[in-house]
């Protein structure tokens, strides 16, 4: 692939991921979930991807290349694991393409002027009617569309669609404050800032579409193939676009708490109900000019993130294919554009399955959140197993402190997942296991070579989700169990079990076949910044 993009380009690739329709739905339904304490949710939410984003910042800076997300675990664990691994990251990455069109459509659907009424059958109860499918399927296709010619036409028009997505969500805070701010929001009722107790604020990091925005903290990683300088512009594009995002979330999450008026929440901020809530909260203000703004970045935002994952899908499906688990056509590259166009159709056949499945914004946001956790906890493990295995790898971000944040890492993804509540945990988890006959179709073609060796490396990974879905379902009333594991020693359980997983996961490394294809990667990596080292000091 071609080498063109800069550190700028994958920072706005990255912010521009985080920032879809997460801001336009997401403080609501915080909100809605945990009341004026959602503030701390996503300074949680922060603090557990950033522990698991710094484990894949080492590894996207160490082996650049394209879909790197569901490639790594299969160096250090060998196909089974990684399959499980990468099929988990996939569905919560592609189904992300349809939820950011719903989102547009859903905003559109609540257009206040009379000129629009065509619209307002578009979304009922928060679910797409057949016009708004149709809506929603135009935008999919404007998404694919482009990608289709060049990376360079997708990296220019993400990074101007990105800055558009900072301005916007500066605007709508400041006038919020300005304009209409209520600070008796935040102390309301006996429980002041948690009415729902603390409990609600940790389902609201699984749920409330916290870890579904903050998950574009990948697409960096996914692109890395296409960096210039990976070593150096993969951490900063990571760590970056992660950091900025949570300042703007949690400004944004004040000023909703702030601008709702005290009388839409007398019976609790559960019975918050918005279409569309950032224009809804500036139309009930008579901030005319704010709420217009807000029906345009409806499209705008959502469309950017779109965009972005459409691409970085593409690359995962071609790194897929590069694992064994997909079909030749789907690594092929345009001989001219250098884009995975037989990848990209097959994820738009996807999206159209999301698509018209799911049909609501917030059941594809919780599926996409919990499927996204599932993948997370192999990071912590894949990097620690590669600094042994792969010791003499050269590594441009070695992170400091990994042998700790990686087992954080782990934890905190183990935690957040059971704070998802049952039965969506049992759910999501059921449909990562069903992706199991595509494995062993595979498998069955290559006549199960180095299978008992890559089986046994990963029986820790089918072990951990049984026993995440048994606690989740005997776990906490808080977390939607049966409470016979009660709040607080849930929490306990869930810390011990996720130490002695990741314990067991390490001790199941081994130097993989899959290794030599990474070491090569690696090297590449090494002459090409010896190179440019080389052409710098010639110049100086």
């Amino acid at each position: 692939m071609h080498r063109n993009m800069g550190y700028f380009s994958l920072t706005m690739t990255g912010l521009g991921s985080i920032i879809g329709s997460g801001w336009l739905f997401g403080a609501w339904k915080a909100a809605k979930i945990a009341g004026p304490a959602a503030i701390f949710a996503w300074v949680i939410g922060m603090v557990v991807i950033l522990t698991i984003a710094l484990t894949y910042t080492e590894l996207g800076a160490m082996l650049p290349e394209a879909g790197g997300m569901v490639k790594y675990t299969q160096y250090s664990h060998g196909s089974f694991v990684g399959f499980l691994a990468a099929w988990a990251n996939w569905i919560a990455i592609v189904s992300v393409i349809p939820v950011e069109a719903i989102a547009s459509v859903q905003y559109m659907s609540s257009w206040p002027w009379a000129w629009a009424g065509w619209a307002h059958g578009m979304v009922h109860q928060g679910i797409l009617t057949p016009p708004g499918l149709a809506a929603a399927a135009i935008l999919v296709i404007i998404y694919f569309l482009l990608n289709f010619w060049a990376v360079s036409l997708f990296s220019k028009a993400n990074s101007l669609i990105t800055i558009f997505k900072i301005i916007i969500p500066g605007a709508t805070i400041v006038a919020l404050i300005t304009v209409g701010f209520h600070s008796g929001n935040f102390s309301t009722g006996s429980h002041g800032m948690a009415p729902y107790g603390w409990s609600s604020v940790l389902t609201a990091v699984a749920t409330s579409g916290i870890v579904f925005a903050f998950n574009g903290f990948q697409s960096p990683i996914n692109m890395a193939g296409e960096a210039k300088n990976p070593g150096k512009s993969i951490p900063i594009a990571v760590i970056g676009s992660v950091l900025a995002a949570t300042v703007i979330y949690v400004l944004l999450q004040i000023a909703f708490i702030g601008a709702v008026s005290p009388s839409a929440i007398a019976k609790g901020w559960h019975s918050l109900n918005f279409d569309s809530p950032f224009a809804d909260l500036a139309l009930a203000l008579n901030i005319n000019w704010l709420m217009i703004v807000l029906y345009l970045d409806a499209f705008v935002s959502p469309s950017g993130t779109g965009t972005t994952y459409t691409a970085t899908t593409a690359r995962m499906i071609f790194g897929m294919e590069k694992n064994g688990y997909m079909p030749k056509a789907f690594g092929r590259l345009h001989p001219i554009f250098k884009v995975p166009r037989p990848a990209m159709f097959f994820n738009l056949a996807v999206c159209f399955i999301f698509l018209f499945v799911f049909k609501g914004w917030g059941t594809l946001a919780e599926i996409i959140s919990v499927a996204t956790l599932v993948s997370y906890i192999t990071g912590p493990v894949t990097v620690m197993t590669l600094r042994k295995t792969g010791s003499h790898f050269y590594r441009p971000a070695k992170v400091k402190g990994l042998q700790v944040i990686a087992p954080l890492g782990f934890i905190f993804a183990s935690l957040v997942l059971y704070w998802a509540r049952w039965p969506l945990t049992g759910q999501v988890l059921f449909i990562i296991i069903i992706g199991l006959p595509i494995y062993f179709y595979y498998q069955l073609k290559s006549k199960f070579k180095g299978f008992m060796q890559s089986f046994k490396s990963g029986v820790w990974m089918a072990a951990y989700l049984v026993t995440m879905m048994l606690i989740s379902y005997l776990g906490s009333e808080k977390f939607g169990g049966l409470n016979y594991i009660h709040f607080g020693w849930d929490m306990v359980l869930i810390t011990v079990v996720s130490i002695l997983y990741y314990i067991w996961a390490l001790k199941s490394g081994y130097k993989t076949e899959f290794l030599k294809e990474a070491e090569a990667i690696n090297n590449t990596l090494r002459k090409q910044e010896k190179k440019l080292r080389h052409d710098q000091t010639e110049v100086l």
